[in-house]
């Protein structure tokens, strides 16, 4: 692998945005927006984070909770940013935060926040080395502080299932 891929890069670099207007076929029949269809939209924009600062592809391995904290409805604009918090091996954290509008109102609200955990890989599906992410501001450190806690979780949670199986 370049060694110019495993430079450091700041978060700023992984920062992605991504928008959606809610349509009548995202909805349930009472005109919310299925609760599938915003995770497939916060996997997509967690992704796009992920690819930016591994250049390369790669693939979820996991979603932490998802609280759906308001409604969002058909018309409303749902807005999704996303970055790296944190890098592991070859494992990034990425979070994606959901806002949504309504340009009619002029209002916007949180809608969600997921922590998503993804690992590069080549073609092959070979996984690759990712550059460590540098935090720059306060945001991002506490960000980046809170992954390697999120991680802790994760690893702990996992080994607690493998257990019960035997």
């Amino acid at each position: 692998m370049n060694e110019e891929m495993l430079m450091p890069r700041p978060v700023r670099d992984s920062q992605s945005e991504m928008a959606e207007i809610v349509l009548p076929n995202d909805a349930n029949p009472l005109g919310a927006l299925l609760g599938g269809r915003l995770m497939h939209w916060i996997d997509r924009a967690g992704a796009m984070a992920a690819h930016r600062h591994s250049r390369s592809y790669a693939v979820t391995a996991s979603v932490d909770h998802i609280d759906f904290l308001v409604p969002v409805r058909v018309g409303d604009l749902v807005i999704l940013r996303s970055s790296v918090n944190r890098v592991f091996h070859t494992s990034m954290e990425v979070g994606v935060k959901v806002l949504v509008e309504n340009y009619l109102a002029d209002t916007a609200h949180h809608v969600a926040s997921a922590y998503l955990t993804f690992v590069a890989v080549e073609a092959t599906g070979k996984h690759l080395r990712v550059a460590p992410v540098i935090p720059e501001t306060e945001e991002q450190r506490r960000r980046y502080d809170d992954a390697g806690r999120r991680r802790d979780v994760r690893r702990t949670e996992l080994e607690r299932r493998r257990k019960a199986k035997r």
